[in-house]
């Protein structure tokens, strides 16, 4: 009697080796590797992103062109109109009057290398992506997190001529709050990244999630580092790195006098002496945090040795970052300490973001 054949193992070589390994694939180094790559980018991005802030370059492209502003002015004529439309607005006319095309071009570069990046950002993401997914090597179960990674990504680049906006007609530099969200989503972009790279590295995890004291401590660190670098990026929109530049005071005192402005949000976003005195608030909240985890992992006997050692690394990061903090407010904002200190917050966000990926581990 012939009948329909009977299946065997053997009838998975039917299918492509795309197809075989779109169902089973659960982890993959190479997915692990490209977001690594795209996360170095935007972490790059976050960098030349200060730069361009404490240099003043933010608003020295007055124009948005996702495609044709990729290319700089290519000629005299084009630098002459360029420089035209930088003379029209408020901080031009209110800071920089009579600025030289030579000044004006170092200004600018600062900008268009920010704004470069971004576009690179994208390119790096989505050409890989495709590429990985094409040939299956792209874990099924991460397409969603790709999806939402694509989208902040895309949402980023809006929030940022958002902010730009804030500082072409009225004001002299852009909105404090508006750069906290711009750096605010930029980071979660790079901590997304982080541990997406992660799960692909390592796949699912075996066995249900683990929830501890180790979980919820380090969940409270990574929020509090992130809720830290707003409050720094409120410092540095409202430029409050500039007054009360002596350490552990302010201005001689503990909490300055003018503390408090006309109402709360005034207070929080549009205060120099308060967002500073916040800020340094909450750094010492997360040193005292971290050196508690590190003390902890230092002592534990049933944690890994991977995620005691992650624990000390915080502790260590943590305390350099308070000392590139204070060394970056007495210097006045030295350019190359400010830098540092923001790379350092970065990387100290990145390892409590993974710190808090493997407490979840079993």
């Amino acid at each position: 009697m012939i009948g329909r054949p009977t299946p065997t193992f053997g009838a998975i070589d039917e299918q492509t080796p795309f197809e075989a390994a779109l169902a089973g694939a659960t982890r993959s180094q190479a997915t692990a590797l490209w977001l690594c790559a795209v996360a170095a980018l935007v972490l790059a991005m976050i960098v030349v992103g200060g730069a361009t802030r404490l240099t003043g370059s933010g608003l020295s492209i007055t124009e948005w062109k996702p495609v044709s502003g990729v290319l700089p002015p290519m000629s005299a004529h084009a630098w002459t109109i360029e420089f035209a439309h930088y003379r029209q607005i408020p901080q031009y006319k209110l800071v920089n009057r009579g600025m030289s095309m030579a000044q004006f071009q170092g200004i600018f570069w600062w900008e268009w290398a920010h704004r470069l990046l971004g576009r690179l950002v994208g390119g790096a993401f989505a050409i890989p992506f495709v590429i990985l997914w094409s040939t299956g090597r792209l874990p099924r179960r991460l397409l969603g997190r790709c999806g939402v990674l694509f989208c902040l990504g895309a949402l980023q680049g809006v929030v940022g001529w958002w902010m730009v906006q804030s500082g072409l007609e009225t004001r002299i530099a852009v909105a404090p709050e508006r750069l906290a969200t711009h750096l605010g989503l930029a980071l979660l972009l790079f901590s997304a990244l982080i541990w997406t790279a992660l799960e692909a590295w390592a796949g699912p995890a075996a066995g249900q999630r683990r929830r501890d004291g180790w979980t919820l401590v380090s969940t409270l660190l990574a929020l509090a580092v992130f809720a830290q670098c707003l409050f720094g990026a409120l410092v540095a929109g409202n430029k409050a790195g500039l007054i009360d530049n002596d350490w552990p005071m302010m201005g001689g005192v503990f909490v300055p006098a003018d503390y408090w402005r006309a109402g709360l949000w005034t207070t929080l976003a549009h205060g120099a002496s308060a967002v500073q005195f916040n800020h340094r608030m909450i750094a010492y909240g997360v040193v005292a945090l971290t050196l508690l985890i590190a003390w902890n992992g230092l002592r534990s006997t049933s944690a890994p040795w991977n995620l005691r050692r992650l624990t000390i690394g915080i502790g260590l990061l943590a305390t350099t970052q308070v000392v590139l903090g204070i060394a970056t407010l007495v210097s006045g904002v030295a350019l190359w300490l400010a830098l540092i200190h923001q790379l350092t917050a970065a990387l100290l966000l990145a390892a409590a973001v993974a710190l808090t990926w493997r407490s979840r581990r079993t």
